[in-house]
């Protein structure tokens, strides 16, 4: 059976775990559980306000991740991490971080002329969108990456970040706010990456901006960007819209849950089902699929960038380990799930199942989805022709992850279980495989 790379992402998020002798059980479990990269937050040395997205020394380490112990200092207690990474045969993921630094970085005096200024010629602050209002991040001054008079050195300067990094082992980075970051230099970045390390691979971070800036980035050359599905309803048209006009330049990548939003758990009030239903479709949906660590055992306390510690670790509400086993198991198995591709939303006679065809790229393999919208009660499907809606009579295989079906009848009555989610597969094979086949 081949297998196919797809990013299947754990996201390691260091202050939940503290030193980075604690990482290695966590790229462990992620290993057992099927992803084959981990995503580390940045451990980078902080400015005052302790946020691990404030960097003040990109090249120091946070102190929280660094073993008082160990004799080793904290560049090679990393590399401890990477080597076991490496051990396992799990890619190693960390944020780059080009759009700002903290507001008491060393670079602001010595190179005051990388950085964006008001009218007033004061440091301006990056901001962000929540919920309608304006958010001023007074710990952090912006780069300014597109009109610097000295550019050439900044663009070095970042260069020799990502390069430093690569070098010790880290295979790709999520590239933090990277719609607010001028095209060029990530074409820059990426194309110098791909020449000196061809295996690297970039993610662009797109949470909260509008679609052009998503195809922009898509069109730059990173090999993912983050989807909003997780916000998706199965009905509004704007999710497709996005994975329709993205999938032509770059592979997207779904999750049910990140550092940045809610614990699902928390959302739905601890629904297991639900829950499964949403890493799944976060799974099927993109050619990558990501979770922070916790996601497995129902963690609800939110992800917090400055107070988050390991003391915060939760009692397990349940433990989803074997079930997001056989999803991964699942989505490394068939060359459809690795890849952002045809859908084609299908009307499948009952509004509370959302049933869509997904086709691949070269149209040899089609999945039928069929998802039981309702959390609560069971919904009947009654189609007169399943084939029909795959235009063949090859026998369909039910690769559903539970109550599988050994027999798919064309004409199909079956009651979908709450939150229940079927599929339902088909390969094209040509017509001298069944000649030699019989």
């Amino acid at each position: 059976m081949a297998f196919y790379q797809g990013a299947r992402i754990y996201n390691l998020f260091p202050r939940l775990l503290g030193p980075m002798s604690n990482w290695k059980d966590a790229i462990s479990r992620a290993k057992t559980l099927g992803f084959n990269w981990v995503y580390i937050n940045p451990f980078h040395y902080p400015g005052f306000s302790g946020s691990i997205y404030s960097p003040k020394d990109f090249f120091e380490f946070n102190p929280l991740f660094l073993d008082p112990e160990s004799e080793l200092s904290g560049m090679d207690q990393l590399k401890e991490v990477i080597e076991y990474a490496k051990s396992l045969q799990v890619n190693l993921m960390m944020d780059l971080l080009i759009n700002h630094t903290a507001i008491d970085h060393p670079l602001i005096v010595e190179h005051r002329d990388w950085y964006k200024s008001d009218d007033k010629g004061d440091l301006v602050r990056p901001t962000v969108l929540d919920e309608g209002e304006t958010v001023v991040w007074g710990d952090l001054a912006e780069i300014d990456n597109e009109d610097s008079p000295d550019r050439a050195n900044l663009w070095n300067y970042w260069w020799d970040l990502a390069d430093f990094y690569m070098a010790m082992g880290f295979d790709g980075f999520r590239c933090d706010a990277a719609y607010k970051v001028t095209e060029h230099i990530w074409r820059f970045l990426i194309s110098r990456s791909k020449e000196k390390y061809p295996h690297s691979q970039y993610f662009a971070e797109t949470l909260g901006c509008e679609l052009d800036d998503i195809v922009r980035l898509a069109k730059v050359g990173f090999d993912y960007t983050f989807n909003s599905s997780k916000w998706w309803n199965y009905e509004d048209s704007w999710c497709l819209k996005q994975y329709r006009e993205t999938e032509k330049y770059a592979k997207s990548v779904s999750f049910p849950e990140t550092h940045d939003t809610l614990r699902l758990a928390a959302e739905l009030n601890g629904n297991m089902d639900q829950i499964k239903q949403r890493y799944l479709f976060s799974a099927i949906f993109s050619a990558g699929v990501m979770i922070p660590i916790g996601f497995e055992y129902g963690f609800k306390k939110p992800l917090n960038v400055v107070e988050t510690m390991p003391s915060d670790w939760e009692p397990h509400l349940f433990d989803l380990s074997e079930y997001i086993t056989r999803v991964n198991l699942l989505k490394s198995s068939f060359k459809i799930f690795n890849e952002d591709n045809e859908i084609t939303v299908i009307d499948i006679g009952n509004p509370n199942v959302f049933a869509f065809l997904k086709i691949s790229k070269g149209r040899l393999e089609k999945v039928l989805v069929l998802i039981n919208k309702d959390p609560k009660h069971y919904q009947r499907i009654q189609v007169p022709s399943i084939y029909a809606i795959f235009d063949t009579h090859i026998p369909l295989v039910d690769i559903s992850i539970e109550h599988r079906m050994d027999f798919i009848p064309d004409e199909f009555d079956y009651n979908l279980l709450p939150s229940q989610t079927k599929m339902f597969y088909y390969l094209y094979r040509k017509p001298e495989f069944y000649a030699a086949a019989n």
